[in-house]
């Protein structure tokens, strides 16, 4: 008789109590992924590889699991809170030893006083940098710095409108008088687009639309800061207008050429304005300043409809001066700053480390996990590529405990070490009686 299969129904309910036991300790660590103790059978093998079809040894815990199910995502009130969607592991290392990483699932990040994105430990989180130049994010993973100063001015040299002009206007541009800015009768419709100097400061560049006397032809006239551009000439005479653009019969437009210009061109198929000419050139900067800047107006999109004159949009590449006001982190992993001039400017990339089997994964504590011969090396790469799940940023990925199912559970596992204590204690009364025989 021996008690071998009681201590070990023990010994296998005891750990799975203490499996269940952290995880509902766990339940509201964010990030956490719970555990699962799984059993089997024990036999005894006779020598010679012959194996004993007994009654059996009993019981043991053959493996603890981690479970890598997706937990519940909820909002948070900070932005650099950070949640992944999908699969996925957030990469993190000590300052200055970048390749000595561990794996977390815990988004909770925050600057610390040099500008890098950390977790509550103080480990830097990684990324890649954004070139300053194409703006597109890439290189080797590295710690992600953020910028703490604002942006200085760009001044425009892109700008684009999209608009309908009327096709029932009738009135040709023969019956008008010359153009004037100050004559509102001598043109049909116009519109206005703000741009910005090399100080960033806003100015007003005006379009003047009139029909001409050839059906779906209409000349275009362009000002800046009340000034027109092209000016007069040196005599006084008004120049031929800016451009011309012509509509095909079903109103979409079909080109764009240029008149009498006083130099630039207004280019047929790519639809675009360039200003200043050569013998006026636009003055973009300040008054003050003696240095001036072209702008290439685009006419993409524009159509003469049966319908009165609208602006769908009108966009321009320039902005202000501005002061930082915040980060934000999108979908694609680019931690993004915004500024107090509306610019929302990519400032890092966050990246994201898969393995081939998590559950070679060691968990290390602080909610983090360290890579091991088991569970192969990190593969990295942006979010939402490579079967890596996106961010979602404002948001933390909770604990995938199921409260419910672990009470349930602990019951189930408490029941099972009751029964293997009656069982040995009715182990221990059959040897009683045998002791006891005379």
């Amino acid at each position: 008789m021996s008690f071998q299969q009681g201590i070990s129904g023990l010994n296998a309910a005891s750990r799975n109590l203490e499996v269940i036991g952290n995880n509902i300790a766990n339940a509201n660590t964010v990030g956490s992924k719970s555990s699962r103790a799984e059993f089997s059978d024990v036999y005894a093998n006779a020598a010679g590889g012959q194996f004993n079809a007994g009654a059996g040894m009993g019981v043991k815990v053959e493996e603890i699991t981690q479970q890598f199910t997706q937990g519940s995502i909820r909002t948070t009130e900070n932005p650099l809170d950070v949640a992944i969607n999908g699969r996925g592991f957030f990469r993190v290392a000590q300052p200055g030893t970048p390749g000595d990483a561990a794996y977390t699932r815990n988004g909770q990040f925050q600057l610390d006083k040099g500008g890098y994105v950390v977790t509550n430990e103080g480990m830097r989180l990684q990324g890649y940098a954004v070139d300053p130049t194409t703006g597109k994010a890439g290189g080797v993973v590295g710690d992600i710095l953020l910028p703490a100063q604002g942006i200085g001015p760009h001044v425009t040299t892109e700008a684009a409108v999209q608009l309908n002009l009327d096709s029932r206007t009738t009135a040709p541009a023969a019956t008008m008088p010359a153009f004037a800015l100050a004559n509102a009768s001598s043109y049909t419709s116009s519109t206005s687009v703000a741009v910005y100097d090399q100080q960033g400061n806003q100015q007003v560049q005006s379009l003047f639309f009139r029909r001409t006397a050839v059906d779906n032809q209409w000349d275009v006239y362009a000002s800046f800061n009340g000034q027109p551009v092209p000016p007069l000439s040196a005599a006084g005479a008004p120049q031929d207008p800016a451009g011309r653009v012509t509509f095909k019969s079903d109103g979409t437009l079909d080109a764009a050429n240029s008149g009498t210009l006083a130099g630039g061109t207004l280019t047929a198929g790519n639809l675009s304005l360039a200003i200043p000419f050569s013998s006026a050139t636009l003055p973009v900067a300040p008054s003050a300043s003696t240095t001036s800047a072209p702008i290439s107006l685009s006419f993409t999109g524009t159509t003469q409809f049966g319908a009165a004159f609208g602006v769908t949009s009108a966009t321009q590449d320039g902005y202000a001066p501005g002061q930082l006001t915040g980060f934000g982190v999108a979908a694609d992993g680019m931690v993004q700053a915004r500024y107090t001039n509306g610019r929302t400017l990519d400032a890092g990339q966050i990246a994201l480390a898969s393995f081939r089997n998590e559950q070679g994964l060691a968990p290390v504590g602080g909610n983090m996990w360290r890579e091991t011969p088991s569970s192969g090396q990190a593969t990295t790469s942006a979010p939402g590529t490579a079967n890596l799940g996106a961010l979602q940023g404002g948001a933390l990925e909770e604990s995938n405990v199921d409260l419910t199912q672990q009470l349930v559970d602990m019951i189930t596992a408490q029941r099972a070490y009751q029964a293997n204590a009656q069982t040995i204690k009715t182990q221990d009364q059959m040897l009683s009686t045998l002791v006891n025989l005379r």
